[in-house]
């Protein structure tokens, strides 16, 4: 894979490296923003982390940084509103621009979007009361998936196996806030693909003994297996790429992310979500598959720093 690197990190600035906030996700948020700091000042770039909180545009004013990376996961970060502040104080940004952050962050209209364009995902009901539950039953059958459409890290999600633990999976995914939906449970093999500058990185097989990939398969179990080189056909996975870029592409997503989708017993693609912010530790399934493409994580990090330079006044 070629890739331009960054070579002189001057042209960058004082740099903010965003993170934390007031999301469920802040904990993953906090270790992916000081990973990205710890390898920007590595590399001598003026980076300087911001936990962020109520006091965040007095900061940025009164700090005056030329750019910002954002390393926020979830609502009040990655779902345009951090974006929205930053392009009004013409500060370039890291990631998606407003509207794709918006989109990809709702579960809900990126499945409406990729549908409209004739995309794979999987059939869906809109949970809204215990009537409703019942429909979702009928029209998917078991088992199902309870997502709650604005919350990233699987929080909040159940697998339902049995008609009595359906309601209870809706209320638990409606303390998160937000629309909740049923999804159909796919049979088969979940699969990463990451994006970067309009590029796709060796996707990454994911493997967990748990009923999915769950908040714990992700961030504390010590089994969870992720195979990269993925074990596909070189053109198998080149066809699966394609079609990541067009579900990235379909939201408006730019810059980098990821592109997650299921790959059923016969062989057929469903597409599951598109994340703008993915995880940024040493472990998380970025870095791991830009390591696969040979790009280490200061490598990484630069590159995706220097793509900001886009946003300024988008």
């Amino acid at each position: 894979m070629t890739m331009d690197l960054v070579k002189d990190v001057a042209q960058f600035g004082k740099v903010a490296v965003l993170m934390g906030g007031l999301s469920a996700e802040r904990e993953i948020s906090l270790l992916s923003g000081n990973a990205v700091l710890a390898a920007l000042k590595n590399r001598d770039v003026d980076a300087h982390g911001i936990d962020v909180d109520e006091n965040i545009v007095s900061r940025l004013v009164a700090e005056d940084y030329q750019r910002a990376f954002i390393v926020l996961h979830g609502r009040g970060g990655e779902d345009g509103t951090m974006q929205g502040l930053l392009e009004l104080m013409s500060v370039p940004y890291t990631g998606s621009d407003v509207k794709a952050s918006s989109l990809a962050m709702d579960k809900l209209k990126t499945k409406q979007i990729w549908l409209s364009m004739g995309l794979p995902t999987p059939d869906f009901c809109v949970l809204d009361s215990e009537q409703s539950c019942v429909q979702a039953l009928e029209q998917l059958g078991l088992p199902l998936i309870i997502k709650p459409v604005l919350e990233g890290s699987s929080i909040g999600m159940s697998k339902v196996e049995s008609k009595d633990e359906l309601v209870p999976a809706w209320q638990k995914a409606q303390q998160c806030g937000g629309t909740v939906i049923a999804e159909r449970w796919i049979i088969g093999e979940e699969y990463t693909a990451a994006m970067l500058d309009g590029q796709v990185l060796p996707m990454i097989k994911l493997k967990t003994t748990h009923k999915f990939y769950d908040y714990d398969a992700k961030y504390e179990a010590n089994d969870t297996q992720y195979i990269c080189p993925c074990g596909l056909s070189e053109e198998r996975e080149a066809e699966l790429g394609e079609l990541a870029c067009r579900a990235f592409d379909a939201v408006g997503a730019s810059s980098w992310g990821r592109v997650d989708f299921m790959l059923d017993q016969d062989g057929q693609p469903w597409l599951i979500e598109v994340n703008t912010v993915p995880g940024m530790t040493s472990h998380s399934l970025v870095p791991m598959a830009a390591k696969q493409a040979g790009l280490s994580f200061e490598d990484l990090v630069l590159k995706i720093l220097s793509l900001a330079e886009c946003k300024q006044g988008s």
